[in-house]
């Protein structure tokens, strides 16, 4: 049996009160003035505009700081002549910008001007300013002129772009070319006025926030008056209420993007410092609420948790997002809407989703992972889902990240072979979960968390119930997983269950004698041992996705029986044994 067919196949900060519900619910060119070259020979671009005024209506009033540190290796590979994203790459002497046939995600990584960023985290502005304004001229030659509904127009495309090009105008407008000068500048001027006209078409979410942002930053840093800042602001708090829940998580469930989310608010905390602006209260409000919702979703690590397609990333990644925004706050530990609940004690950390997949116009790519979790003792993961492809969209097989977001991908249980929600063909979610009930309790230093959910109510009569306890010590980890007979429908023959535990690549597992227990042996020597009750344990294949998308052969840890039409319960244990 293939990996991919190990995996499952289709199928159709506030207290948390007891029985909490959480539901599912679907021109003329324009030029730089005499007075801007001189200073700029005189600064050498060193620090930072002040006021200074371009010919015609145009003006770069100032140039932001981007608070978020860039990857270092991937700069020195571009010093070399070589575009690095993932395990993908381009030479910069071929680079055609109007022929890329590389994944989305690099696309939108050459489109969108990040690559910027890691450039300036190994290169000094009088070393990479040559080499950046070679690939802006090529980007000038394919696409200044496109018509604006040209897919590198899209508006959240054009607000990073945005961001990009007017934190790191040192960079690229160095040159004493003017024909080059007008050029870049002009195509800015003209995408702003684009982006403000369409920045709502924009995928509602992170999509459309980064397009907003370009917006205020357009309006901040250049000359665009009033009238553009207030709209911007408007539009990016609207959205901001559209797509936050209360608790600072985005309704897209996605911890990925919510990285994304807190590096945007990181620079747009800059654009407003350098523009000597005041950062607008509901801002600044969920700023320390984004951020205590990411250090909710990492692990021991760090890092982040798998869920809803994504990946770990990189701890150097999730601390330079914190560190960028400003904001010292605690993981959020008992989320609502964002929906995951954190129990930590001591070394160890889980992270469990309690809620349903996120609805389809949140986000497209949800997973049926409700009930699953996580699990690290210190840096090292034990227990893990599979992973995705996260924001290196294309880096994986399509077959392979469509499997991924299977309830069999994740770490609960799964009944009759069937996902909890269905994943229909053309990705969309179809039924299944709809309501999840739980309830927190952390009495005595114990962390307790206990949540049904009624995906399987209409196809089996059964709902899938799961409890988590943490030792106050963190050196015991219990769970239990119940079907409880529920609904109109009742099954006369017994329904297959499978409960299973992907392990993290780096963990040795050996079963025990009884065929019900199994030692794990993590990287650093200590071990944990898993006993079960309930159903037959066994070891199968599985795999695990790497923070740069890559999959690595893993094992899993499966208890396997069938279930009664009135249901059962099965039970299982984790302890440290060294």
């Amino acid at each position: 049996m293939s990996l991919l067919e190990r995996i499952g196949s289709p199928g159709d900060g506030q207290e948390i009160e007891q029985g909490k519900r959480l539901i599912r619910v679907d021109d003329q060119g324009l030029g730089l003035s005499d007075i801007l070259s001189y200073c700029l020979r005189r600064l050498s671009w060193r620090v930072p505009f002040g006021g200074i005024r371009m010919r015609g209506p145009v003006k770069l009033l100032a140039v932001p700081k981007d608070p978020v540190a860039g990857d270092r290796a991937a700069g020195e590979a571009l010093l070399h002549g070589r575009i690095v994203h993932g395990e993908e790459s381009l030479d910069v002497e071929t680079l055609d910008f109007a022929k890329l046939t590389v994944s989305p995600s690099f696309a939108d990584y050459l489109h969108s001007f990040e690559w910027l960023r890691d450039l300036a985290a190994a290169a000094t502005r009088e070393k990479g300013a040559r080499l950046a304004e070679k690939i802006v001229r090529h980007w000038l030659d394919a696409h200044a002129a496109a018509r604006t509904d040209d897919a590198t127009w899209r508006p959240d495309l054009w607000g990073r772009r945005i961001l990009f090009w007017t934190a790191y105008a040192p960079y690229i407008l160095s040159s004493r070319d003017p024909a080059y000068r007008s050029a870049l500048l002009n195509t800015l001027s003209r995408g702003a006025r684009h982006l403000e006209r369409t920045a709502d078409k924009a995928r509602q979410g992170l999509p459309r926030l980064r397009a907003w942002a370009g917006v205020i930053a357009s309006a901040v840093v250049l000359q665009s008056g009033p009238a553009r800042l207030g709209r911007g602001e408007t539009g990016f708090a609207r959205t901001l209420g559209a797509s936050l829940h209360d608790d600072g998580g985005l309704t897209s469930r996605s911890p990925t993007e919510q990285l994304g989310l807190v590096e945007l608010l990181g620079q747009l905390r800059t654009i407003y410092y350098a523009g000597r602006r005041d950062m607008p209260e509901r801002l600044q409000e969920a700023l320390p609420a984004a951020v205590s919702a990411l250090l909710g979703v990492t692990l021991g690590d760090e890092a982040l948790s798998s869920w809803q397609g994504g990946n770990m990333l990189s701890k150097r990644r999730v601390a330079a997002a914190v560190e960028a925004s400003g904001v010292e706050t605690r993981p959020l530990r008992q989320a609502r809407g964002w929906g995951y609940q954190r129990l930590a004690c001591r070394t160890s950390v889980a992270v469990f989703d309690g809620a349903p997949p996120p609805a389809m116009r949140a986000f497209a790519g949800g997973c049926a992972s409700t009930l699953a979790f996580e699990f690290s003792d210190g840096a090292e993961r034990l227990i893990v889902n599979c992973g995705g492809a996260g924001s290196w969209t294309g880096a994986l097989p399509a077959e392979l990240a469509h499997l991924l977001r299977y309830t069999a991908a994740h770490s609960t249980l799964t009944l009759g072979d069937r996902n909890s929600t269905a994943i229909l063909q053309d990705g969309t979610l179809g039924k299944g979960v709809t309501q999840v009930e739980l309830s927190r309790d952390e009495t005595g230093g114990i962390s307790r968390v206990e949540a049904s959910h009624d995906g399987y109510v209409r196809r089996f009569g059964l709902l899938h119930e799961r409890e988590l306890i943490l030792s106050a010590d963190g050196r015991e980890l219990r769970g239990e997983d119940n079907l409880l007979p529920q609904g109109h429908k009742r099954r006369s023959e017994p329904v297959p269950f499978a409960v299973r535990f992907h392990l993290a690549p780096t963990i040795e597992v050996t079963s025990t004698a009884d065929g019900q227990g199994a030692l794990l042996r993590l990287r650093g020597g200590s071990a944990w041992q898993f006993k079960c009750r309930g159903g037959a344990l066994g070891i199968e294949e599985s795999l695990w996705v790497d923070g740069m998308s890559r999959a690595h052969r893993t094992a899993q840890l499966v208890i396997a029986g069938e279930s009664p039409p009135g249901g059962m319960g099965i039970s299982w244990q984790l302890r440290r044994a060294s």
